[in-house]
């Protein structure tokens, strides 16, 4: 395990890693307009099956809000993890977070337990979507290989400008 007290050292790691079971697909896809369009950045979406949420990059935990956890890598590019469409609405009841800010973690690092019976509950879109929300100044390039995978799969790349 990890030695106590001591800090993660953050990787320069410049791959995407699925978030969650399930299926990969285009951001354009979502039925929020506000990530379709990408107003908040170039990214992704996974419709998930079920289980944990892992970290989609290696860096700094910087947002920690239940529904949606920030990362800032080693190169610069912030990274917002969103679960779900509406759920903010929850008040945070069905996610146990793993992490703090300040947190170093690496691609596939739990993140956040869901309990994805009450979004489904609640009637809202469980779909989990990652963001690069400084990608119009600090993109390169961005690919993703869509498609079915497992949490803390390899998924694709982004490299900073």
């Amino acid at each position: 395990m990890f030695g106590f007290g001591k800090k993660k050292e953050v990787e320069a790691d410049q791959n995407i890693y699925a978030p969650v079971d399930g299926e990969a697909v285009e951001i354009t896809t979502v039925s929020d307009p506000v990530f379709a369009q990408k107003m908040m950045g170039e990214g992704f979406a996974v419709t998930p099956s079920g289980g944990d949420i892992v970290a989609p990059v290696a860096g700094t935990i910087t947002v920690n809000q239940g529904h949606a956890v920030g990362i800032r890598r080693s190169d610069g590019l912030e990274v917002l993890i969103h679960i779900g469409i509406d759920t903010v609405s929850l008040k945070g009841a069905p996610f146990t977070q793993h992490v703090k800010i300040d947190d170093n973690v690496a691609g596939g690092d739990p993140l956040v337990t869901v309990d994805w019976q009450q979004i489904k509950d609640a009637n809202l879109d469980p779909v989990v979507m990652v963001l690069i929300t400084n990608s119009k100044d600090q993109l390169d390039q961005f690919t993703i290989n869509y498609g079915d995978t497992k949490a803390g799969a390899e998924l694709g790349l982004a490299t900073a400008k």
